[in-house]
């Protein structure tokens, strides 16, 4: 299937849906249990279900944020590069990381143009996907 504005982002069900809504069902389950439990003998192992819930959900959101961050920086120096090759200068400094990962998208024939448009009306990076005619997929993005 051609990539497209509509349909680029992706969502993997295990993990964006089913871990989802067990770590949320498990937190409201272990709270409801510490509630239900204090004053009795096992107070103490329905907090500590509670913690565990806690870190799981933490842990559940760096496990995504952190490799996103890392190809966010992937993505700066490919688009730095890319801009440096086809306008013999760096990416301008005041472009957001999410334009610049927006820009991403836009094929070398529209990339300059769309990167002086991104800086000089703000753009947000669903903007300048929405703009773009000649889209670049990007299948290795999770």
């Amino acid at each position: 299937m051609e990539q497209n504005f509509k349909n680029h982002t992706r969502l993997i069900t295990g993990y964006h849906r089913v871990l989802a809504l067990f770590l949320l069902s498990g937190l409201i389950g272990s709270i409801i249990n510490l509630i239900e439990s204090s004053g009795t003998d096992n107070l103490y192992s329905a907090s500590l279900l509670v913690l565990l819930f806690l870190c799981c959900i933490m842990l559940y959101w760096y496990v995504r944020v952190f490799p996103l961050k890392a190809q966010d920086r992937a993505i700066r120096a490919e688009e730095n590069f890319r801009h440096y090759i086809l306008s013999g200068k760096p990416l301008p400094s005041e472009l957001r990381i999410s334009q610049i990962v927006a820009l991403r998208f836009a094929s070398d024939e529209e990339f300059l143009e769309l990167v002086q448009k991104a800086l000089k009306e703000n753009m947000t990076n669903k903007a300048i996907k929405q703009v773009i005619k000649i889209w670049k997929p990007d299948y290795h993005r999770v």
